[in-house]
């Protein structure tokens, strides 16, 4: 049944109205609908907005009020006498409110029709929205035990008990009309307030002592208060189990919860038609002046928009132009490290291409005769690589890189910390010339920061040093071993060719055919000897290829280390700049976002007061 009431009651015969009486009824609750869903948007945006006083939000709250629950039903009494079990089941839940043998909050709950939500607490009420149709035609308010209501929260209970429609003063049937009871109801009458008794848990008793208990309640209150009160015999527990998991209704289960009683309790407090239009117009004049002072707000802050904009994109822009510098300084100090590399590769392999050559046969065969049979070993000294790996001075180069690797962290960090003096600079004297209601919303300082994070850096350059250490101790030492092992080779192979050369003279023959056949072995032995020779120098060529190789392996690895170290610290210098400024670009974010999103909501929201006007005047 559609809620037609704005104060009081209606009597049933008042709802006998015409054929065009229902229809007006009907537009009514279209257009009540409407405005509601008006005013509940506003109250969502405009919290948000600028330039909106509390006076017009309260105006707007009482707004919401007069335009959704017109009729206000409160429930009183004792801890655990039921009040939340027998809204849950007049709504068809059981778990809209919480319930329990102990109080679990001593705030003040407004249930009211909506999407299933709880609003943010608002001093000391709740506002819980759902979609129950009972919802529409009345408000439940569910309190917590009347002793800290009366105690404790008396202003904001009278707050309520004003608006009220009827007072639900609910007892248990175990516990009924005792002397706390009769007191509640002595405080209740003092507000001059329609009260029902409803007594709760009924079903716990037979049905003479029911009606016991009801005569006891109705003869208590005519001897101590001289009235009798409605008396309602309730059973939340059957209210609940009534409700069919399909959502129908078991009427059997229903009637003997007694909540039907409340259900035509409501039904019958409908009417008065007469003052729906003013009743109508009220809250749309409220939101119309209310949004009036919203949309000057925001296109007042329109020029903001445009600054605050200007101010983040000229933000992003120097700090990416910092990081393409810092960028560009590890770029060229990774250069450096990387030439240092290439050199001690060309010196290594000249070094070792040295050894190779023609000119070192003798030599070769000599130190890989001294390597064979242990000469070297009693003799000393040192051999051609190794003097031509000093003379080449090859890990020289390779000596150099800790000093230019540690360039870089200590030019970066100078730039960073440059750079985040002069963007607090740049941004103090932004924030100096937003308006003040702007600027007054900063949270925190625009500020330098007073120390840099350096252990990374440190460890980083203990490892590259390690590299560094470990190659230049192991470099010559293989290229070494690597000459000797290729000597000794040529020299036992070249050995092997001789002595098979001495074999071939020696064992000549006398005859004529013979000799042709043995110079010619003689021949290939000497071409074998000379392939030895040239195979050797290849050898030398390979090795030298080798060590370029390796040494570019190094460089690689080095580099990865140093350029992960180098991008960890300009994304670092670049986190430190923001962090300086953080207060002001969040400002610049949350106030853009706030502004557009309001605007936006605001266009809207008066698209449909223009559309709530056109419905109240079509209204007849």
């Amino acid at each position: 049944m559609l809620n037609l009431s704005i104060a009081g009651g209606a009597k049933d015969s008042e709802l006998n109205q015409p054929r065009q009486d229902v229809r007006f009824a009907a537009e009514y609750e279209r257009v009540r609908r409407q405005e509601y869903e008006l005013v509940s948007r506003m109250l969502e945006v405009l919290p948000r907005a600028d330039g909106v006083s509390e006076e017009q939000m309260n105006q707007l709250r009482d707004a919401l009020f007069h335009a959704d629950t017109p009729y206000l039903m409160v429930f009183l009494g004792p801890f655990s006498s039921g009040k939340s079990s027998i809204i849950n089941a007049l709504l068809g839940r059981p778990d809209v409110l919480p319930v329990g043998i102990t109080p679990t909050t001593e705030r003040i709950t407004m249930l009211r029709h909506g999407d299933t939500q709880r609003t943010a607490r608002s001093g000391n009420f709740d506002t819980v929205f759902f979609p129950s149709e009972l919802l529409r035609r009345v408000s439940f308010v569910d309190t917590p035990g009347l002793e800290s209501v009366f105690a404790e929260h008396e202003a904001v209970t009278r707050r309520f008990l004003h608006r009220a429609d009827a007072v639900i003063l609910v007892m248990l049937a175990t516990q009924a009309m005792t002397a706390a009871n009769l007191e509640y109801l002595r405080l209740l009458k003092e507000y001059g307030k329609t009260v029902i008794v409803a007594i709760n848990q009924v079903d716990l008793l037979s049905p003479e002592e029911a009606e016991r208990v009801r005569a006891y309640v109705a003869e208590q209150s005519r001897e101590l208060l001289h009235t009798e009160p409605r008396i309602w015999l309730l059973s939340s527990r059957n209210g609940i189990e009534a409700r069919l998991p399909d959502g129908t209704v078991d009427p059997e289960l229903w009637k003997a919860s007694g909540l039907e009683q409340l259900e035509t309790f409501i039904d019958g407090e409908l009417g008065d038609a007469e003052r729906m239009r003013q009743k109508l117009q009220t809250p749309l004049q409220i939101a119309q002046s209310v949004h009036q002072a919203a949309m000057h707000s925001v296109h007042s802050g329109q020029a903001a928009i445009d600054r605050f904009q200007s101010i983040q994109h000229n933000v992003d822009m120097q700090i990416a132009g910092f990081r393409r510098e810092d960028e560009r300084a590890a770029a060229e100090v990774a250069a450096e490290v990387r030439a240092r590399f290439d050199d001690a590769a060309g010196r290594g392999a000249s070094a070792i291409q040295s050894v190779f050559g023609v000119g070192h046969v003798p030599g070769a065969l000599l130190s890989g005769l001294a390597e064979l049979t242990g000469l070297r070993r009693a003799l000393g000294g040192k051999s051609p690589i190794e003097r031509a790996w000093e003379s080449a001075r090859v890990t020289e180069p390779l000596q150099e890189l800790r000093s230019i690797a540690e360039r870089l962290a200590p030019r970066l960090e100078a730039r960073h910390m440059q750079d985040m003096d002069d963007l607090v600079a740049y941004a103090q004297r932004e924030i100096d010339g937003l308006p003040p209601e702007i600027g007054g919303k900063l949270i925190g300082r625009v500020e330098p920061s007073t120390q840099y994070e350096r252990s990374q850096s440190t460890k980083v350059r203990s490892t590259l040093d390690d590299q560094v250490t470990a190659l230049t101790a192991t470099l010559q030492k293989d290229v070494v071993a690597s000459v000797s092992s290729a000597n000794v080779f040529f020299a036992a192979y070249e050995v092997m060719m001789a002595v098979i050369f001495i074999f071939l003279i020696l064992a000549q023959p006398a005859s004529a055919a013979e000799p042709l056949l043995w110079a010619y072995l003689m021949v290939a032995v000497v071409v074998l000897a000379l392939a030895g020779v040239g195979g050797w120098i290849v050898r030398g060529l390979a090795m030298a290829q080798s060590f370029r190789r390796r040494l570019d392996r190094e460089a690689e690895a080095y580099l990865e280390v140093f350029n992960k170290a180098a991008r960890a610290q300009i994304d670092y210098g670049v986190e430190l700049r923001r962090s300086a400024i953080h207060p002001l670009t969040r400002l610049i974010e949350a106030q853009t976002t706030t502004m557009k999103s309001q605007l936006e909501a605001l266009q809207t929201i008066g698209q449909q007061i223009l559309a709530a006007e056109t419905a109240l005047t079509r209204l007849n």
